[in-house]
């Protein structure tokens, strides 16, 4: 197997050391091994690339007392900071996380399969993000450097953290969408306990010193293991004020459970969607064709924003299908590192079984394999199947695959595809294909009811990050965008004062003296 040099696995990273108050503590007990479902070798096995800490109770648990410690009832360093201050340790951070580029990348590829150029898209995107998100806070911060006055009240109103965020990623976007949800909670005020995917988690080592160096203690704790022996006992402590989790319902109901005042938990979730395209019989073919590659086997349609069903008008069904399952067959499988790459190898281990379980059960109710690859399976991977036809009988239409499998229905009236979404558990996007004004407008006017983000000709996604990203129903809790987040993982809060002399003149004396962090009328430029 010819592997470019720069991307080969020469050493294995052996991560023994996790972070917790500043420390990155040594840890000499059981390990757990990370293996890449990519071969190194001529005869397929998987790739061993390093070790983990299994971390227990006793660790997790310490984690977050660092996190409470350095809160500490609101009085703590981080969250009575200036913002220029916070703001220089986010700065500070991303300068040392722009030097790790290269084994950031070169892990994505290995641990999660995503080929090179995405796995440059996602490390360039997050530095993007956190440059935003500095960039909105001081935005933020210069509209509260104000006071208002009501009904002889003074008021001045800024927004404050919510105390301990316990924060948990996907394996999909394993540092983009894991520092969407970390950045803003932490830019705010909040301290946090992070706990990497399952899958991209060596991916993190590189940049565990620039975490220690960069913020004070507590306030950034890297802890491994898994969710169940390590998120529960912190849930159950009741001391978590948010969680924040990009991943499975399931999971987030089960961890919302196990905290003793589920009233207090905070909650912003990203979570499974199972996104429709509908292509009217008026849509351009060759662009909707287009879009719906794309939507539904980038990154082998393992993203929450994949394509993952699609609705064609009768009229057009025959051809759409005929010249959408060639396109499928020609996309080119191969490691991430080969150029043109678009499908590669999957990383969870039983994923390829599962999605065969998927075919065969469409297979036994009816529906037909359309591509002459279709459920071609290796020891890593199967090729995306597109089913045709497809009911509301099989697993393919009632679960998220997440995973190469493409299931296509007809319809006649519009109405069955809007039926289908409205009673969904989901409701986060949808792909709408067409260039009539009068069938568009009402549709328009329907779907934005049924998910929060209608995309017209276009496949479903999550950028730009300044758009708005959430979802209805079991699909989201909150809206993650540059914007939004840093109101997510925020409180509005403040200081209100009625307006007579004795009141204003401390009020001035506050504001000359400089010595509050929070009345001040000071911002950055």
């Amino acid at each position: 197997m010819n592997i470019p040099e720069q991307y080969q696995i020469k050493s294995l990273i052996h991560q023994n050391s996790y972070l917790v108050d500043g420390e990155l503590r040594p840890w000499s007990g059981e390990t757990s091994e990370v293996y890449s479902t990519i071969s190194s070798t001529p005869n397929y096995a998987p790739t061993l690339l390093g070790t983990i800490p299994t971390l227990g109770e006793k660790e997790a648990l310490e984690a977050m007392d660092a996190a409470v410690n350095a809160y500490n009832k609101g009085q703590g360093l981080w969250p009575t900071m200036k913002v220029k201050d916070r703001i220089a340790c986010m700065e500070k951070f991303v300068t040392q996380m722009k030097t790790k580029r290269d084994a950031v990348v070169k892990l994505l590829m290995w641990e999660i399969g995503k080929s090179l150029p995405d796995s440059e898209k996602e490390f360039d995107r997050t530095v993007d993000y956190i440059y935003d998100t500095i960039e909105e806070y001081k935005q933020l911060d210069r509209d509260n450097a104000k006071f208002e006055k009501n009904d002889g009240v003074y008021a001045h109103i800024r927004r404050g953290p919510l105390g301990v965020v316990l924060c948990l990623g996907p394996y999909n976007y394993p540092l983009n969408e894991t520092f969407a949800l970390l950045i803003p909670a932490l830019i705010m005020g909040n301290t946090a306990i992070f706990k990497p995917a399952k899958f991209g988690v060596l991916l993190i080592s590189p940049l565990l010193e620039a975490f220690q160096s960069s913020f004070p203690k507590g306030v950034v704790n890297i802890i491994y293991g898994r969710g169940r022996t390590v998120a529960t006992p912190i849930m159950q402590s009741g001391k978590v004020d948010v969680l924040a989790l990009i991943g499975n319902s399931k999971s987030a109901n089960a961890l919302q459970n196990e905290h003793p005042k589920s009233n207090r938990l905070r909650l912003v979730l990203g979570l499974e969607a199972k996104n429709p395209a509908i292509v009217l019989k008026d849509a351009d073919l060759d662009l909707a064709i287009d879009e719906c590659i794309a939507g539904t086997t980038s990154f082998n349609g393992q993203r929450c924003t994949a394509l993952k069903i699609v609705y064609v008008h009768e009229d057009i069904v025959d051809e759409f299908n005929k010249r959408f399952a060639a396109r499928v067959d020609a996309l080119k499988f191969g490691n991430p590192w080969e150029s043109g790459v678009k499908l590669t190898p999957l990383p969870e281990p039983d994923k390829p079984q599962y999605i065969q379980e998927l075919i065969d059960d469409a297979l036994a109710k009816g529906a037909a394999i359309l591509n002459e690859k279709g459920g071609e399976i290796t020891e890593n991977y199967i090729f995306p199947a597109v089913l045709y036809p497809v009911n509301k009988d099989m697993r393919v239409f009632q679960e998220e695959q997440f995973g190469p499998v493409i299931p296509v229905l007809s319809f006649i009236d519009i109405d069955e595809p809007l039926d289908d979404m409205a009673e969904s558990n989901y409701g986060q996007q949808v792909s709408l294909f067409g260039s009539d004004i009068k069938t568009l407008a009402p549709l328009i006017d329907t779907l934005v009811n049924l998910v929060c983000r209608v995309n017209l000709n276009s496949s479903c996604q999550r950028g730009p990050d300044v758009y708005p990203f959430t979802g209805r129903k079991d699909s989201a809790v909150a809206t993650l965008s540059v914007h939004d987040a840093l109101r997510s993982f925020s409180i509005r809060t403040f200081v209100a004062s009625k307006d007579n002399a004795y009141n204003n003149a401390i009020l001035n004396n506050l504001l000359d003296s400089k010595a509050s962090n929070f009345v001040s009328t000071d911002y950055i430029l």
